[in-house]
């Protein structure tokens, strides 16, 4: 089987996501959404609840699953017996970042691919960081993320407005 990870934080998973994943798992007999554990990002949701929110997104495609991991994606990529490392870009500025880490990845495991897709450009300007900002200001992010996870954006924004409430 030839099979791919797609690695990532997805705080949380969006349409730009799951654009990249679509296109993706046709090009594998296997995808494997790899949600990274540790990650120099402070991310909104819980670890189990962006596992849950990917599994929602992706629970009609067979040949995707979702999978949590620790240290450096290559290693895990390794683990799985992946050919391939999926990664997006959106803008130009991707690019620069994106290539350091292939290049380093390359280097530590010469028998892992990375594959850059771009992703559609009606979702070349979305981001996590924009959408977790836009919903904190109780902005509607239907047109960018699916609707279970706007539905647990406004759940946690309301909740964290009730838990500061309360400290004060």
């Amino acid at each position: 089987m030839r099979i791919a990870i797609y690695p990532g934080t997805f705080d949380p998973v969006t349409k730009g996501h799951l654009d990249i994943l679509v296109r993706a798992k046709e090009l594998f007999d296997g995808l494997i959404i790899a949600v990274a554990a540790d990650s120099n990002k402070t991310p909104l949701f819980t670890l189990g609840e962006r596992m849950e929110l990917l599994t929602e997104s992706t629970k009609d495609m067979p040949n995707v699953s979702v999978r949590v991991f620790e240290g450096l994606t290559v290693e895990f990529a390794r683990q799985c017996r992946a050919i391939a490392i999926i990664r997006g870009l959106r803008a130009l500025s991707d690019f620069e970042y994106e290539f350091q880490l292939a290049l380093m990845n390359k280097k530590i495991a010469p028998d892992v691919e990375t594959i850059f897709l771009m992703t559609q450009s009606e979702y070349s300007f979305i981001s996590s960081s924009a959408i977790k900002w836009a919903s904190s200001l109780h902005a509607g992010v239907s047109d960018f993320v699916p609707v279970h996870v706007e539905k647990a954006l406004i759940a946690k924004y309301s909740s964290l407005r009730s838990d500061s409430n309360m400290e004060d």
